[in-house]
């Protein structure tokens, strides 16, 4: 078996990585550590970059046709991984998760219509409704003594009846706290959704990265009103760390939605991938089961590194250990600063974490840290943070 590294640290300045490149326009400050965007430090697959360098070889990048093996690698990875096998004529290209909900929310709703989300929750759900005029409604998600997040179930069902909303945004697993929502939860949302007529997009972007020997849950496995009443996204940018090549896909397994919501893709072009997006994609699916499999234990090792780190330094900010995901919530609470001050008090210290207010008002006192990086560099990093 190859043994893939994850320690070696990479120079990723000057490529135009948005992680360091917008340092100086996001923070005011190109020296900090950055710990925020959600992509990784760390090389990707080999077979990937094979791939790609492969077809990169041929000097002609003419137009495309996109091969069916493409299509067959998602379905077969959904069903090796998570048990969830979709048919083929559900699938479709999307140019980003975020694109693709920009998508369904200016397909199924009009300018004024209502839309659900539940925060503190990935900020381009918010940004992307009230962009598209869109009345955005937030349904807390109700805090747990661990630390945690629960859904409000009687308050969805609540708004569900009283505002009639015509969608929900779903993030599961959730981000940034890097909850696995349990299939209970995810029946009664099913349930709701289709006793009040609500479309449910459903970001799972993070549901490879499964950590703790925890399993992905697809919302639109766990029931037939799940299946009817959703859209799914996913993508292997946040798996593989290969956000770059723009490469997503979404899941529409009821026909009555889909196919007026594929023809008007389709009309506007929507859905057409690149042939990088097609060959990484393929690549990763097909070849990149191992080395996820040695990623997922070395992110639990930044984990528990980063825990002890807080505990024995600066016990004050509490990290919730996530369920998926390299990205933890911490609930910097304690420390007594605004949160102006908790941002600043993190760039005096040579980092960059991302706001825990972007995520909504829930999200103030918190930060959201990026620890997927080579683990003696992620230590040396929070190092300020003992003084």
């Amino acid at each position: 078996m190859i043994k893939y590294d994850f320690d070696t640290v990479i120079d990723r300045r000057g490529t135009g990585a948005m992680k360091y490149d917008a340092l100086g326009r996001l923070y005011g400050n190109t020296a900090l550590t950055p710990l925020w965007i959600a992509d990784m430090e760390f090389a990707a697959c080999p077979d990937i970059v094979k791939a790609l360098i492969d077809r990169f070889s041929h000097p002609v990048y003419g137009y495309a046709e996109t091969p069916e093996s493409y299509w067959e690698s998602i379905c077969e990875w959904l069903n090796k991984r998570h048990g969830y096998r979709p048919e083929r004529k559900a699938l479709a290209f999307v140019p980003g998760v975020v694109r693709g909900i920009a998508y369904a929310l200016n397909f199924f709703s009009r300018p004024g219509a209502r839309v659900v989300i539940q925060e503190p929750v990935y900020h381009p759900f918010r940004e992307v409704a009230e962009g598209n005029d869109r009345l955005v409604i937030n349904n807390p998600l109700l805090p747990q003594p661990d630390g945690g997040y629960a859904m409000d179930l009687e308050g969805l069902e609540r708004i569900f009846s009283t505002e009639r909303p015509k969608l929900m945004i779903l993030c599961n697993p959730h981000n940034p706290a890097g909850i696995q929502w349990d299939a209970d939860t995810l029946r009664q949302v099913a349930r709701l959704a289709k006793k009040y007529g609500v479309i449910v997009l459903s970001d799972e972007i993070h549901g490879d990265l499964m950590l703790w020997g925890g399993k992905h849950i697809p919302f639109a496995s766990v029931s037939p009103e799940a299946a009817e009443m959703s859209v799914t996204f996913g993508a292997p940018s946040k798996t593989f760390n290969i956000p770059g090549l723009v490469s997503s896909w979404m899941i529409v397994p009821n026909q009555r939605l889909r196919d007026p919501f594929y023809r008007w893709m389709e009309a506007n072009e929507f859905s057409s991938p690149t042939f990088t997006a097609t060959v990484g994609t393929e690549a990763a699916y097909r070849c990149g089961e191992q080395w996820l499999d040695q990623l997922l234990p070395y992110i639990e090792g930044n984990v528990q590194a980063v825990e002890k780190f807080f505990a024995e330094n600066c016990p004050k900010i509490k990290p919730l250990r996530p369920q998926a995901s390299f990205l933890v919530w911490l609930d910097c609470r304690e420390l007594g600063l605004t949160q102006e001050q908790l941002i600043e008090w993190f760039k005096a210290r040579g980092l960059a974490l991302n706001d825990g207010s972007m995520f909504g008002a829930a999200g103030t006192g918190f930060m959201r840290l990026n620890i997927a990086m080579p683990r003696a560099a992620l230590l040396s990093a929070l190092a300020p943070l003992k003084s």
